[in-house]
């Protein structure tokens, strides 16, 4: 299969690299560096960034001969690049100039990997390392306005860059990609009515005849997950457990959108047990632990003798939570379907995630590949431990209830004015701060709601929308006079990174 091997060296945008390729039009897949020996035939290998120095001594490495064996153009990314340098022979120093944003991007000249680009363009580094030594048969094809290399040439089919072209901030990003690609012979094309095809049989080999248990939120990830098992035949149950921890009125609108799609649910309330279970603990990733488990138990009490779990785990849960099996990337937060409970489970071979490699939008259309109604599809997405990441500090009734007012008041402005397609996602959250305020002449001491919209391709990285002050004039107005509690609205600007989507 002439497919393009991306090689994770444990970065946070590694899955972006097999996104871009995927965009690009060719099958891309990840794989450890250590698996190197077991990724077929490609047609090209990829090696990305990583957190790591190559001088640390538990630096990521790989097998070079096996590398050299497949015989395909291979394109090193950061980490990669300054890896290939060592294994052709040249050296990697600490940088006197740490390197992290944007840089210019300054081609020798306009063909092969930077054909068809600018004569300068901007480029994102993150690194604190450079290459130095090169060897006799190493080619300077790019440097920074430092005149430091960015780009290097190892002989045929070897190629290094010391920027990441996959994230959108190196403006020409594509094109590098592009025209390494354009070495490459045979390459697979990627649809994902094929993505589609292939999920459905790893399904229905890894199911079997066993039963598998679908965890069902009314989220794009899980609707479409049960869908896909729907599809598959296999033996599913999907259950949704409602938590008390859902947008408003929302419990009802998930049976309704099931019913509509054919497929049966078996509904859960364990709203008490949640929040029993979260009285007093206000600790971000101590709630995300509680909630977590508290699933995975729900579930195995309802089920019983259930054989897998089900779960609509995409790539950036995977990624932040640096959980994944082998994983080389650094922990930036646990995701509900990330705590240890379920790591054991996957150790036990109990998990099911055909999600587990892609992005929101690949989801979305997937999503629609299956038939799901567009309504379902381009819901905005909903975290999986729910409204208590957006309370921060402690969770209870009376706070979650404010969250679900408020937030129904700003999503319905957003619909009204036609901005909620035009936002990735938009939601109301309670800063858990008291302020003085003026009610019919009296002071009043209440809470702060805080509205947050951004716009995004993955979830990696994530901007803030530009709302007109319209909308957010009238959203104000209405939560300040409509739910209790509330004396003061405030509008996040912060992008992502540093700040991420969610308050926790």
């Amino acid at each position: 299969m002439n497919h393009v091997a991306v090689l994770d060296f444990g970065s946070q945008y590694t899955q972006l690299i097999v996104r871009r390729v995927r965009e690009l039009g060719y099958f891309a897949k990840l794989y450890r560096p250590e698996d190197l020996s077991e990724i077929g035939k490609p047609g090209a290998i990829i090696l990305s960034g990583g957190p790591k120095s190559t001088a640390d001594p538990d630096a990521p490495d790989l097998d070079f001969e096996v590398l050299k064996a497949h015989q395909v153009p291979v394109l090193g990314v950061c980490y990669g690049m300054q890896l290939m340098n060592l294994k052709f022979g040249g050296s990697v120093e600490a940088s006197d100039r740490r390197e992290y944003g944007p840089a210019q991007l300054i081609p020798a000249c306009k063909s092969g990997l930077f054909a068809d680009m600018s004569e300068r363009s901007q480029i994102w580094m993150s690194h604190s390392d450079t290459v130095k030594n090169l060897s006799a048969d190493t080619e300077v094809l790019a440097s920074n306005q430092h005149g430091t290399p960015v780009s290097l040439g190892f002989g045929n089919d070897f190629y290094g860059i010391q920027f990441h072209p996959e994230v959108t901030h190196s403006h020409e990003g594509n094109q590098v990609l592009r025209n390494f690609l354009s070495l490459a012979k045979d390459l697979n094309e990627f649809r994902i009515e094929d993505m589609k095809q292939e999920l459905l049989r790893e399904i229905r080999e890894r199911v079997g005849d066993r039963q598998v248990v679908c965890g069902v939120s009314g989220g794009v990830d899980s609707t479409v997950l049960a869908v896909l098992l729907n599809e598959a035949g296999v033996n599913m149950r999907a259950i949704f457990v409602d938590h008390g921890l859902m947008r408003k009125d929302e419990g009802e609108e998930v049976r309704k959108n099931f019913a509509r799609m054919g497929v049966p649910i078996e509904t859960v309330d364990a709203s008490e047990l949640f929040f029993e279970k979260l009285e007093g603990v206000a600790e971000p990733e101590k709630k995300r632990d509680i909630i977590g488990n508290l699933f995975v138990d729900v579930f195995w009490d309802a089920v019983g003798d259930a054989e897998l779990l089900a779960q609509g785990t995409l790539y950036p849960d995977v990624i932040e939570s640096a959980s994944n099996e082998g994983s080389k990337a650094s922990k930036i937060k646990t995701h509900h379907n990330r705590v240890d409970r379920i790591l054991e489970l996957q150790k036990q071979g109990k998990v099911l995630e055909p999600l587990a490699e892609l992005f929101k939008d690949e989801v979305r259309e997937l999503g629609l590949a299956l038939g799901l109604d567009a309504d379902i599809v381009n819901r905005h997405p909903f975290p999986g431990p729910g409204l208590a990441v957006r309370c921060p500090g402690i969770v209870d009734r009376k706070r979650v209830r404010i969250i679900q007012e408020a937030d129904a008041i700003f999503i319905g402005k957003l619909r009204e004015h036609g901005w909620y397609d035009k936002t990735w996602q938009a939601y109301a959250c309670l800063i858990p701060v008291k302020t003085v305020g003026v009610k019919g002449d009296e002071r009043s001491y209440e809470w702060a709601v805080g509205l947050r919209a951004v716009i995004s391709e993955d979830a990696m990285t994530a901007d803030w929308v530009e709302l007109p002050y319209e909308i957010l004039r009238e959203t104000s107005h209405r939560i300040l006079n409509d739910v209790d509690g509330v004396n003061r609205v405030l509008y996040d600007v912060s992008t992502k990174p540093p700040a991420s989507i969610e308050w926790e």
